[in-house]
């Protein structure tokens, strides 16, 4: 059976196996959602739409995206404040801004609270498809040599796991797996993710090896009195996140 330690999270997610890549749209213009929902959803991906700032918030902070694209205005929370806050909570999906503000300090605010892509509008649709292409594959080759998520930080380099100022010592496979989960932090995984990801796994066999290994890692990053960062995701996978 799988550990129970730490939170279960409601919520679903993508099935095990492959992916279809998930998309969250944060667009008040329902006109022009409503052309890039069909012009994304034609080339593959699965979108989700919302028309305003704080129920864009709430979806993100919810995970399970592989990308969002947000509007740099927005009724009810500006874009800009969007990105800060899931910046701070340690979310590290890549953001796509869409703005009509084109000036350079625009495009540099945008890019300073978080954003790793500004599109301006109007825009053709072959450029933000390309745009999202280049975003999915970067994390991929990242040159990142440092993670941090909250108070938990990976150098790569040196191959150390810390919390705060303890130490974490970590077999192999427990780096891996807890480089996947900081870079994917602030979403879900799934067991199928995993296996490909991690365990390289070509076909997905029932195996509890995640669970096992997820266990094991829970027990060195979330020690006794610490708030959780590891939770259970329930009929979906796993989430790492800053603690609130």
């Amino acid at each position: 059976m799988p550990e129970a330690r730490g939170e279960e999270v409601e919520g679903g997610g993508p099935g095990a196996g492959r992916r279809t890549i998930r998309l969250l749209l944060v667009e008040d213009d329902r006109e022009l959602a409503e052309e890039i929902v069909t012009e994304l959803g034609e080339r593959g991906y699965e979108v989700v739409h919302a028309e305003e700032g704080e129920a864009g918030f709430a979806l993100a902070c919810r995970g399970g995206f592989d990308l969002l694209i947000l509007d740099r205005l927005l009724p009810k929370r500006d874009g800009l404040s969007i990105l800060s806050g899931l910046r701070e909570r340690g979310m590290a999906t890549p953001v796509l801004i869409l703005s009509a503000l084109g000036e350079v300090d625009e495009r540099v605010a945008g890019l300073k609270a978080g954003g790793d892509d500004y599109l301006v509008k109007p825009f053709a649709f072959a450029e933000l498809a390309a745009r999202l292409e280049a975003l999915l594959r970067r994390p991929l080759a990242a040159a990142l040599t440092r993670l941090e998520v909250g108070p938990l930080s990976l150098d790569l380099i040196s191959r150390q796991a810390r919390r705060g100022e303890r130490v974490i010592e970590l077999l192999p496979t427990e780096f891996k797996l807890l480089e996947y989960l900081m870079r994917h932090a602030g979403q879900i995984v799934t067991r199928g993710m995993l296996l490909e990801d991690v365990w390289h796994y070509r076909f997905l066999p029932q195996t509890n090896v995640v669970d096992v290994h997820i266990g094991k890692l829970r027990r060195k990053i979330d020690a006794v009195g610490e708030p959780p960062m590891i939770h259970s995701v329930r009929g979906a996978g796993f989430m790492l996140r800053a603690p609130s």
